[in-house]
C-alpha cells in the first residue's frame, strides 16, 4: 500500500519534502529502515523527478521480454528511474538482470549516480555475476567528486527489502585493492565498520595484504586492529600477512609474541609462516637463526621445501659463505628437491659479484644440464661480469644466446651492455646498442643516458655528449644530479670552464641540488687552469649552501694554491681543515711539500716532511720525488742524493723519474762522474734509462766539451731505439 502511495505522488509533491540523509541516521537502524524507497528519496533530491508512467512501461516491456521497445526510452532515462525500475525487480532477478544488461550494452554515455550504480551492483552480485558487478564498482570508485562516504552509503541504501548482501561490501574492498587505491580502501573499510557492517576475513586479508605489499605497515596495523575489534574470525592467511608485515618493518623480534597471541585465537603458523621468517632472517643476515628455525620445522610436522632452501642459500651467499651455500644445495638435492632458476641465480649473482667468471660459467652450464631455464637475471649477471672484465665478445655471445632462447632484453640488460662498451672505449658499439634498444621499443631512462654520457665524456666526445643532453630534453627525460655532474666533469677535464659553469647554472635553475662531488669537480677544474679567484667564489657558494668541505675539497684547494706557490694561503686552509677536525691525507701533505718547493723553500719542505712522518703519515714515491726535485732546483745535489738514499731505506724504490731528476741535476752542474754513478745505480736496480736520461748525459758531456763521451751516449741511445734531438 505504501509503495502505491509513493508511486502516485506527483513530482511537485516530492520536491519540497525534507528527507534525512543516510549519514544522519542512527547506525543500528540502517539495516532495518533503508531500502530502495530511501534510495529513491535521496535520488529525487539530486536527479530530478520520477516519471512513474515510464517506469511502468519499462517494467511492462521487461516482463513481456520486449527488449527492442526499451530503446525508445534510452535518452529519457535518468538515475532515479534506474533505481525505481530495479526496486520493482527485487523479487524477480531475471527482470533486474535484463534491465541492467540493457543499460550496460545500450546506454554507454548514461550519466550514472552512485545510487544507480549501487542498485545495478546489488542485482549483479545477487545473480553471482561478480566480474560484471566489479566493473561497475570500479567505475564508481573512479568517478570524480564522489567521496568514500557517498559510495558506502549508496551501497548500504541499495540493499533493499531483500536484506543485506555483504558480498557487495567485500567486492568494494577488493576492488579498491585491485585498483591500487589502498588508502581509500582502508577508509571505506572504516566507514563500513562505523555503520555496523562487517567485511569477510577474505576481503580483510586482501586489504591487509595490499597495504603490506606496498610497505604501508602502520596503516596495515590500524586496519588489523579494527578487524580484531570487529570480532572477525582470523585465519592463517591473516597471520602470514601480518608476520610479513613485521618482517618488512624489520621487527623480527616481535614475531614470537604475535604468534603467541594468534595461538590464543586458535590460529597456528604453517609452512608459509616459517618460510617468511626464514627469508627475513636471511635478508637481515641472521643465518644462524634461520638454520635454527628450519631445523625445528620437523617438530611442528613441517618439511622444508625449495623456498626454504633458496632463502637459506641466499642468506649464506649474501654473507659471502659461498662454500656452505653449496653444501646446503647438495643437502637439498639429497632430499630429492630439484633446484629452480631462483636457486641457480643466487649462486650466479654471487659468482659474478666476485668476478669469478669460470665459476659463473660452470654454474650456468650445470643449470642448463639440469633442464633449469635461465631468465633475464641469469643472463644479465653473466653479461655484466663479462662487460666489467673487458670480455665484450663473450658478453655479446650470451646476449645473442638469450635472444635465441626467446627472452626479450630489457632496459637493464641493454644498459649493462652499453656500460661495458663505454668502459672499454668502444663508443660506436655503445651507440649501436642504443639504436637497437630504441628499435625494440625499449625506452631509455635517465640511467641509460647517464651511462652513455659518461662514456662520451671519458672519450672526450663532448660535442656528442652535449647533443645527447639535448636529446634527453626532447624525449622528456629529466637530467638528474649524475647527468650534470658527469658533463661538468667532462668539460672541466677538457679545460672548458665556461661550459662547465653554464652547466652548473642550468643544474641549479632546474632545482637539481649540487653536492660536494659537483663542487669538488668545479673547484678542481678552476684550480688546474690557475683561476684561483673563481675557485674561491665556488668555495664560498658551497659553504653558503651548507655543504661542508671534506678532505678532498681541502686537498684540491690547497693543491691549487701550492701549484702557484701561494703557501701562506694553502696553510690558512690547512689550519682551517685541522680545526674542523678533518685529518690531513698524504695527498694534501704532498701538495704542501710541492708548494714549498715551487716557492724555492725546499728546506721548509724538508721540515714539513719530518713533521708529517712524526704524525703517522707515511710518505710515498711522489713525496720523495717532489722533495728531491725541489733540492735539485736549488742545486743542493748532496741533499737531493741523501733523500734518494733515505727513500730506498724506507723500502720505496726510486723510479725512472727520481733517477732522471738527480742525474739531470748533476749534469747541469757538470758533475758527470756523479751523474754516471747514478746511471750505473739505476741500471743495477733494474730500471732502464729512457730518452730523458740520455739527453741529460749527452748535454752534460757537451757542456764539458767531452764530445767523445757525448757521442758514445748518443750511439747507445740510438741502439736502444730512442730518437735523439741532435741539438747539443
Amino acid at each position: 500500500m505504501s509503495r502505491l502511495l509513493f508511486q502516485n505522488l506527483s513530482p511537485k509533491t516530492l520536491r519540497p519534502q525534507k528527507f534525512l540523509y543516510l549519514c544522519s541516521l542512527p547506525n543500528e537502524n540502517l539495516k532495518a529502515n533503508f531500502d530502495f524507497r530511501t534510495l529513491r528519496t535521496l535520488e529525487t533530491q539530486s536527479n530530478g523527478a520520477l516519471d512513474s508512467f515510464m517506469v511502468e512501461k519499462i517494467l511492462f516491456n521487461l516482463k513481456q521480454g520486449n527488449a527492442n521497445s526499451l530503446h525508445n526510452y534510452r535518452f529519457r532515462l535518468n538515475p532515479l528511474i534506474v533505481v525505481e525500475v530495479l526496486s520493482h525487480c527485487c523479487d524477480n532477478l531475471q527482470l533486474g538482470q535484463r534491465f541492467v544488461d540493457f543499460i550496460v550494452l545500450n546506454c554507454s554515455n548514461f550519466k550514472h549516480s552512485p545510487m544507480s550504480l549501487s542498485a545495478m551492483i546489488h542485482v549483479l552480485v545477487k545473480c553471482r555475476r561478480l566480474s560484471d558487478a566489479q566493473a561497475l564498482v570500479l567505475r564508481m570508485v573512479r568517478k570524480s567528486g564522489v567521496s568514500r562516504v557517498e559510495i558506502v552509503e549508496s551501497l548500504i541504501s541499495a540493499c533493499g527489502n531483500s536484506g543485506t548482501n555483504e558480498s557487495v561490501f567485500d567486492l568494494l574492498i577488493r576492488t579498491y585493492v585491485q585498483a591500487r587505491k589502498l588508502r581509500e580502501g582502508a577508509e571505506a573499510f572504516r566507514i563500513l565498520r562505523s555503520k555496523g557492517f562487517c567485511v569477510s576475513i577474505n576481503a580483510c586479508n586482501s586489504l591487509l595484504g595490499g597495504l603490506v605489499k606496498i610497505g604501508w605497515v602502520d596503516l596495515a596495523w590500524e586496519v588489523y586492529k579494527e578487524v580484531v575489534r570487529a570480532g572477525v574470525q582470523l585465519n592463517v592467511y591473516t597471520l602470514n600477512i601480518m608476520v610479513n608485515c613485521l618482517c618488512k618493518d624489520s621487527k623480527i623480534s616481535s614475531i614470537k609474541l604475535f604468534l603467541s597471541e594468534m595461538k590464543e585465537k586458535g590460529v597456528y603458523s604453517d609452512i608459509v609462516t616459517c618460510n617468511t621468517i626464514i627469508n627475513a632472517y636471511c635478508r637481515e643476515g641472521h643465518v644462524e637463526e634461520a638454520f635454527e628455525l628450519m631445523n625445528s620445522m620437523s617438530n611442528k610436522g613441517l618439511k622444508p621445501g625449495l623456498f626454504t632452501y633458496n632463502a637459506i642459500m641466499y642468506g649464506l651467499c649474501k654473507r659471502g659463505n659461498f662454500e656452505r651455500a653449496k653444501e646446503v644445495l647438495n643437502e637439498m638435492l639429497q632430499m630429492g628437491l630439484s633446484p629452480d632458476t631462483t636457486t641457480y641465480n643466487t649462486f650466479l649473482v654471487e659468482s659474478c659479484r666476485k668476478n669469478n667468471i669460470s665459476e659463473a660459467e660452470n654454474l650456468f652450464n650445470e643449470m642448463l644440464g639440469r633442464g633449469v631455464v635461465p631468465d633475464l637475471v641469469s643472463f644479465s649477471s653473466l653479461i655484466g661480469v663479462f662487460c666489467r672484465n673487458g670480455h665484450l665478445d663473450q658478453a655479446f655471445v650470451y646476449f645473442n644466446n638469450m635472444k635465441r632462447a626467446g627472452l626479450v632484453p630489457d632496459n637493464v640488460i641493454y644498459t649493462i651492455l652499453i656500460d661495458g662498451c663505454c668502459k672499454n672505449g668502444v663508443m660506436s658499439e655503445a651507440l649501436k646498442m642504443r639504436d637497437e634498444m630504441l628499435e625494440q621499443g625499449c625506452n631509455m631512462d635517465v640511467v641509460t643516458y647517464n651511462t652513455i654520457l659518461n662514456g662520451l665524456c671519458r672519450e672526450k666526445m663532448l660535442a656528442e655528449a652535449d647533443n645527447l643532453l639535448q636529446e634527453m630534453a626532447e624525449r622528456g627525460i629529466f637530467p638528474d644530479f649524475y647527468t650534470f655532474t658527469t658533463l661538468i666533469h667532462g668539460h672541466c677535464k677538457d679545460g672548458n670552464m665556461n661550459k662547465a659553469l653554464s652547466l652548473f647554472d642550468a643544474m641549479t635553475q632546474r632545482n637539481v641540488k649540487p653536492d660536494i662531488v659537483t663542487y669538488n669537480t668545479l673547484i678542481d677544474g678552476f684550480c688546474k687552469v690557475g683561476e684561483m679567484e673563481k675557485a674561491k667564489q665556488l668555495w664560498a657558494g658551497m659553504i653558503s649552501r651548507k655543504i661542508l668541505p671534506n678532505h678532498i675539497s681541502y686537498g684540491i684547494l690547497i693543491n691549487g694554491f701550492c701549484s702557484i706557490g701561494h703557501v701562506l694561503e694553502a696553510f690558512r686552509l690547512w689550519d682551517e681543515m685541522v680545526g674542523n677536525g678533518t685529518k690531513p691525507t698524504l695527498v694534501t701533505c704532498n701538495s704542501i711539500i710541492k708548494g714549498y718547493c715551487r716557492s724555492g723553500d725546499a728546506s721548509r719542505a724538508d721540515e714539513f716532511l719530518s713533521k708529517m712522518t712524526s704524525e703517522g703519515i707515511v710518505p710515498d714515491c711522489i713525496t720523495y720525488n717532489t722533495l728531491i726535485n725541489g733540492f735539485v732546483k736549488e742545486e743542493n745535489m748532496d741533499k737531493a742524493f741523501r733523500w734518494m738514499n733515505k727513500m730506498e731505506n724506507q723500502g720505496l724504490l726510486p723510479d725512472v723519474i727520481t733517477y732522471n731528476v738527480i742525474l739531470n741535476g748533476f749534469c747541469r752542474q757538470g758533475r758527470m762522474q756523479e751523474a754516471e754513478m747514478v746511471l750505473r745505480k739505476m741500471i743495477e736496480k733494474g730500471i732502464d734509462p729512457d730518452k730523458s736520461t740520455y739527453t741529460s748525459l749527452i748535454n752534460g758531456h757537451v757542456s764539458q766539451d767531452n764530445l767523445k763521451e757525448a757521442f758514445r751516449f748518443h750511439d747507445e741511445m740510438v741502439q736502444r731505439g730512442f730518437v735523439p734531438d741532435d741539438k747539443f
